[in-house]
């Protein structure tokens, strides 16, 4: 096998990696893990503020 054999079948195979990316993220239920992927910052800040409340409450009960 020469070297131009081998890059068709390299570009072949990008090629059919590229589609199953495509795929897998048009698929029915990558929509809703993306979604919940994106607004997951949301959660971990209102957790982080939730932490934050009750360190300033145990503060002020301690003064």
């Amino acid at each position: 096998m020469d070297y131009i054999t081998w890059r068709s079948f390299y570009t072949v195979l990008v090629f059919v990696l590229f589609i199953g990316v495509v795929w897998w993220a048009f698929s029915k239920g990558a929509k809703k893990r993306f979604d919940e992927a994106a607004n997951s910052i949301f959660d971990e800040d209102k957790e982080s503020n939730n932490v934050n409340d009750s360190t300033k409450q145990e503060s002020k009960n301690n003064e």
